[in-house]
């Protein structure tokens, strides 16, 4: 389900792009006319963010270029109601005329629609049987912590060397001791909300009070620890419940992905960003679409990018030492198989002909159940705080210490959440049924997040026959579920139902949606994976290519392995311990 191809109308950036003569949009304390900068990051999200923090605060001189647009003023809709929108927040298949992928997308709304990008500008391709939900593609600071899920877990040691427990795929090129510190760095800045549970495959933070369970949640919650020994807890979440560096608490108003006033969710871009322009070190250059790297041939280092500036459509480059390539995983892929050069004609750092192979995303909603508790006294109303966050169910399939599947290889979570709504079917007319609504139907439901192995065959490719509208070669995507993806979906459900009825709920609905379409999880991970074997991998245990030592690539892209587990705190905490890498190799004079 690629967005509508875009074919041969647009000119190739080989053929040279034309515009108006309207300057760049670059901000920041460099002149308008300086180019040239000891590093330079793409992306201002989860990973450039930090690495632009790091990197100032340090004293270097950063140019961190951003695809998107800077925010408008109190550009937040969280506090909106739907009555004030021009459609009401009802235009969902108007939205679909410019955004089909991007609608496919929770997050994206009729609220905050013009943060994302325009699929028929910016389309990708994929073979007729493959399809891909690409979604999630933002063009403003920040990126994707504008509207991301905020759900923010460890990565085990078992997770980090699957190899070595199953024998499938590669074992990551660090332990989790190597990432521990710099979890703990990332979750006392950013605050993370959650409950410690002691359990090895979800390894404890450093956590902010944790958000209240409903009852019907702490019925299930007990019942799993009792009947199964499984772990459901409350969900950890980059949400503050305190106060933390000038920004609020949270005051429980629900849609999140609107944007928040308070800064009370983490958002790289009045965050990271933010500490990295204070320094007076950082010019953000906004709405430049960065195609290539590029190359000092003779020496095998990268001097620079080159991008369109997205309101002129004029080509510009940028200078510096060192290159990060933050964008997100298939962005920052898309720039590597764009920067192609005559030593490396299958794309810039592939000598080992891997990138853009091991595409990942999580089996998302695949399976899990429903159920309803009766018993449990509680008052449905319409003004009610409403929790932004949910429950987490602990993989506990496939573990160090527990029996192994013989269905399935690695394993999954759970993510979902209670409610109390209106009784909106119940039966009657007039007085009775107005009676029956205000009924409550207190309900939890649990939802699989499985893992999926890395697959050679799952991969990126540019796609030689289709260009966006400024001109750059755009991305086909090949995925598909594997074997082993297939086998957990009817565990997700079984399991679901059966915590659900030990935990006392009625009417329990299994579900699988055995055909969900990959990218639906929006955790795409992989294409330029992490390892010690420059022969089977584009980097190595600090993000760095092996080909080009002073080529940085700091998002999940480096993934060689992707748990079952929300991948964003990962990102950063890797993100910190590269950037640390490289500002080390910057002293010693190597970059």
């Amino acid at each position: 389900m690629a967005s509508a191809p875009t074919k041969t109308r647009h000119s190739t950036i080989a053929d040279g792009l034309t515009g108006s003569r309207r300057s760049a949009s670059v901000r920041g304390v460099a002149k308008q006319g300086d180019s040239s900068f000891d590093v330079v990051v793409v992306g201002s999200g989860a990973s450039g963010g930090w690495a632009a923090k790091r990197l100032t605060e340090a004293g270097v001189k950063v140019a961190l270029v951003e695809a998107g647009r800077p925010h408008g003023k109190n550009e937040t809709y969280e506090h909106k109601r739907p009555f004030d929108l021009p459609y009401a927040n009802l235009s969902r298949e108007l939205l679909r005329r410019t955004r089909p992928r991007q609608t496919d997308c929770y997050a994206c709304t009729e609220y905050n629609a013009h943060w994302f990008v325009n699929d028929l500008d910016e389309p990708y391709t994929t073979p007729a049987d493959k399809p891909f939900s690409w979604q999630g593609r933002t063009r403003l600071v920040g990126g994707r912590t504008n509207v991301w899920g905020r759900q923010s877990y460890r990565m085990s040691e078992q997770d980090l060397k699957g190899r070595s427990f199953d024998g499938a795929g590669e074992d990551w090129p660090l332990s989790y001791d190597d990432l521990a510190p710099y979890y703990d760095l990332v979750e006392r800045y950013i605050g993370v909300s959650g409950q410690a549970e002691g359990t090895p495959e979800l390894p404890d933070g450093q956590f902010l009070p944790p958000m209240a369970m409903t009852c019907g949640e702490k019925r299930l919650r007990d019942a799993a620890k009792a009947a199964f020994g499984r772990t459901i807890t409350i969900g950890r979440t980059a949400i503050l419940t305190t106060p933390l560096n000038g920004r609020a608490a949270c005051h429980y108003c629900g849609p999140c992905e609107r944007g928040c006033a308070t800064h009370s969710y983490f958002n790289a871009a009045f965050t990271t960003v933010a500490d990295a322009m204070a320094t007076g070190n950082c010019t953000l250059v906004t709405d430049a679409m960065v195609y290539q790297v590029l190359m000092d041939s003779d020496h095998r280092r990268a001097t620079g990018v080159r991008y369109v500036d997205r309101v002129s459509r004029e080509t510009k480059e940028l200078r510096g030492r060192v290159v990060v390539l933050c964008a997100q995983a298939l962005e920052s892929v898309r720039i590597l198989l764009n920067s192609k050069t005559r030593q490396q004609p299958q794309g810039l750092a592939n000598s080992s002909g891997v990138l853009g192979r091991y595409l990942m995303d999580h089996l998302w909603v695949a399976g899990g159940a429903g159920g309803e508790f009766p018993d449990v006294e509680d008052k449905a109303t319409l003004d009610r705080p409403r929790r932004p966050n949910g429950l987490y169910g602990i993989r506990f399939r496939n573990t160090l210490k527990g029996p192994r599947s013989k269905r399935f290889l690695r394993g999954f979570g759970y993510q979902g959440g209670g409610s109390t709504d209106f009784n909106f079917a119940a039966p009657g007319f007039g007085d009775a049924w107005k009676a029956s609504l205000r009924d409550p139907v207190v309900s939890v439901r649990l939802t699989g997040f499985g893992e999926c192995l890395p697959y050679p065959t799952n991969f990126l490719e540019l796609d030689p026959e289709t260009v966006d509208v400024f001109g750059i070669p755009v991305l086909r995507i090949h995925m598909t579920w594997g074997e082993n993806e297939m086998a957990m979906i009817p565990d997700m459900a079984e399991s679901a139902a059966e915590m659900l009825d030990a935990a006392g709920a009625r009417n329990i609905r299994p579900f699988m949606v055995p055909d969900r379409v990959p990218g639906f999880g929006i955790h795409e991970m992989g294409g330029a994976r992490m390892g010690t074997d420059p022969k089977a991998s584009v980097l190595n245990s600090f993000q760095q290519t092996h080909d080009v030592s002073n080529l940085f690539v700091m998002d999940a892209s480096g993934f060689p392995s992707g748990g079952c587990q929300n991948p964003t705190l990962t990102i950063m905490a890797l993100a910190i311990r590269s950037t640390a890498h490289l500002l080390e190799e910057m002293k010693r004079g190597n970059l």
